[in-house]
């Protein structure tokens, strides 16, 4: 059984970002807000809310 073929690869960008982000926002973050930035397009409110001073984030009108 090969399991590897399931695993995906973050974008290096976005893990340079998540990186560089301040340790106390690191911490704050879920092990599911982590995976939403990394792999998903859209993220949950409260990672939003929680990097919305670190990026810039466009809101939907």
């Amino acid at each position: 059984m090969d399991d590897n073929k399931n695993i995906r690869k973050p974008d290096p960008e976005k893990m340079k970002v998540l990186r560089s982000l301040p340790v106390d926002i690191k911490q704050s973050l879920t092990k599911e807000e982590v995976n939403a930035f990394l792999y998903e397009e859209i993220w949950p409110d409260s990672l939003s809310t929680k990097l919305s001073q670190f990026l810039d984030i466009e809101k939907e009108e």
